[in-house]
């Protein structure tokens, strides 16, 4: 077979236990079809084969997120000013400020999730005065993970929120003692008046939401992303939402493989769902760049147990179990392929009491079925899991709220949040992911360096060395471990012939540079079924046209997305760096010395 792209004098890895490391790798329509040394694949190109000099350079498997929200995401980028790592919170209302004059009415500054104060060298989160402070005219929205959002005045006003406005039954409008609302917002007991309060600002228009979708997914392939698996999420409709990422895989504009669940919407009426929907698709329609994937994150919304480390473990309803099962049973028999959103393993028990009564009389029989986090599963539960065949995707959700969870449930506990080493030994699938964009962000290597340094992205040290990762098995997750979960293994996840030619150059050699730079790690080149869909650095020379950026005030346009090199190029942090080791005793001691974790070796400045 000719080949239509060589890459060689690399080293690459192949997770492919017999050649685990070659010099070259040759492809040809899509797919792998040879890995060797660099004489044994250049001898079988051709004058027409495009050959790529690697220059020594780490080559891995193409990054599969096992679980993310890029559809939701994808729709909403452009309009969205990232703090996804940021140094510092004077940066970040820097940033706020310039977007804000920007920002053309009557569209809002949203910045949504993907970061956390432990980031920030002043290891705070901001407040309604500097937010109001730095726009006092444009509407201004900011989520923090799924616990809070701040509002200013101006947001306070195009939302309606005012005196008047009853308490709303799930979550808390924050009141000053004049009854009016100071424009926080709480997720208490969940997070719907986040979501709702977000679903009420302006949208872009269709032709931006494609670029924006498009953006998105450069930016995916800039930290060697190739493919996703899209949990669903809330205000997330099918098929009205999935028009745009529908018409771009026609279009074959797609850089990044999508298997995507289908995610219920209102409570009651998610067996009326899945009945519709089992009616309008099957599991695996599509073809390996747009796939449907089964259901899911949300099967019944009695079941779902919001995470909020700042709040109690919540209590979940006595009809849970009946909802989950009528859905189950409904999956099961139509042999879709299910995940489920659970946290906390009280949850997990419960759940299995349906999945095992479902199972005795419509056998799952090898359905690929799983739960997403299972922060706090039991070893029981690990084993019931393991005897039902399902498997668990894992998020690095503790790189962002460990220091949450520790002061609520002890140092202890944490150590195994989850517990991913006694996942491993009992043979349960397992595969990687972030749950960005909004709970975390979407960068792979913060969430590598979660699995194998044990610590948050503000430094703390939360894993002890018996629940941590090497890099090769954390890789293995990121890669092979997450295309069980889109019922793709061994046709992915690794560089061998025959499988799916998806692989990513990085900026440096993961396997050899200090473990506290994995988190800065990038793509210089991304290959996707064989076509160069992101290039940079020695090889911008294959870089595909850039694309415009639309709307024109777009924040993307100015600050890009994951700030990589914010800690480098910011004066207001470099300043903030002199200082460190001062403000990292006296912050880690405020923030964590009652938890007890102090004596953890808290690196709280670790840009």
């Amino acid at each position: 077979m000719k080949q239509n792209l060589v890459l060689y004098n690399g080293k690459i890895t192949t997770l492919n236990s017999l050649t685990p490391e070659v010099k070259a790798v040759g492809i040809a329509d899509g797919r792998f079809v040879m890995a060797g040394t660099d004489d044994e694949v250049l001898s079988k190109s051709s004058a027409e084969t495009l050959r790529i000099d690697l220059r020594g350079r780490r080559v891995i498997p193409g990054l599969n997120d096992s679980h993310m929200h890029p559809i939701r995401g994808g729709l909403n980028y452009n309009m969205e000013l990232r703090w996804d790592g940021v140094p510092s919170l004077a940066d970040a209302l820097r940033m706020l400020k310039e977007q804000a004059a920007r920002t053309p009415s009557p569209q809002w500054v949203r910045v949504v999730g993907g970061w956390t104060e432990f980031q920030f060298a002043e290891r705070r989160m901001p407040t309604l005065e500097e937010i109001n402070q730095v726009s006092p005219d444009t509407p201004v929205f900011v989520l923090h993970l799924y616990d809070r959002a701040w509002l200013n005045a101006a947001a306070l006003r195009s939302v309606g929120y005012t005196k008047d406005t009853p308490a709303p039954p799930a979550g808390e409008i924050q009141r000053d003692k004049h009854g009016n609302p100071t424009g926080l917002l709480i997720a208490r007991p969940n997070a719907m008046i986040l979501y709702s309060t977000l679903a009420k600002g302006p949208r872009l228009s269709r032709e931006d939401q494609i670029n924006s979708t498009r953006i998105f997914m450069r930016e995916l392939n800039r930290f060697g992303i190739t493919s996703v698996i899209d949990a669903g999420g809330g205000f997330q409709n099918y098929p009205d939402d999935y028009e745009v990422i529908n018409d771009l895989h026609k279009r074959g504009e797609l850089t990044v493989r999508f298997a995507y669940n289908l995610f219920t919407q209102k409570p009651k009426q998610e067996l009326a769902d899945f009945q519709r929907w089992t009616q309008m698709t099957k599991h695996g329609a599509g073809d390996e760049f747009f796939r449907m994937n089964g259901a899911g994150e949300m099967l019944a919304f009695s079941a779902a147990d919001f995470e909020d480390f700042l709040e109690p473990l919540p209590e979940l309803m006595p009809v849970m179990e009946d909802d989950l099962k009528a859905v189950i049973r409904h999956l099961v028999e139509n042999r879709w392929p299910f995940r489920l959103h659970a946290t906390y393993d009280e949850t997990i028990g419960r759940a299995l009491n349906v999945y095992e009564e479902v199972n005795r009389n419509v056998p799952f029989d090898g359905l690929h079925w799983f739960f997403d986090h299972c922060e706090t599963v039991s070893d029981r539960n690990l084993e019931r899991i393991r005897a039902l065949g399902g498997g668990i995707a894992v998020q690095d959700r503790m790189a962002f709220q460990g220091e949450y969870f520790v002061e609520r449930y002890g140092a202890k506990q944490a150590q195994r949040t989850p517990p991913i080493r006694r996942m491993l030994e009992l043979g349960i699938p397992v595969g990687a992911g972030t749950d960005a964009t909004r709970v975390s962000s979407y960068n792979p290597f913060v969430a590598l360096y979660w699995l194998i340094s044990g610590r948050t992205i503000g430094g703390t040290a939360i894993y002890p060395e018996s629940n941590r990762l090497d890099r090769l098995e954390a890789l293995r997750l990121y890669t092979l471990g997450s295309s069980w979960f889109s019922s793709e293994d061994g046709k992915k996840g690794s560089i061998v012939p025959g499988q799916l030619a998806d692989l990513s150059v990085l900026s440096a050699d993961y396997f050899s540079i200090p473990e506290e730079q994995i988190k800065r790690l990038e793509s210089v080149l991304t290959v996707i079924g064989g076509r160069i869909v992101f290039a940079a650095g020695d090889f911008k020379e294959f870089d595909p046209p850039p694309l415009p950026i639309g709307p024109y005030w777009s924040p993307v346009k100015t600050y890009g997305g994951y700030a990589l090199e914010g800690a480098a190029k910011s004066p207001i942090a470099r300043q903030l760096n002199n200082h460190v080791q001062a403000l990292r005793a006296k912050a880690c001691k405020r923030v964590l010395g009652q938890s007890g974790l102090w004596s953890l070796n808290c690196d709280c400045f670790a840009f």
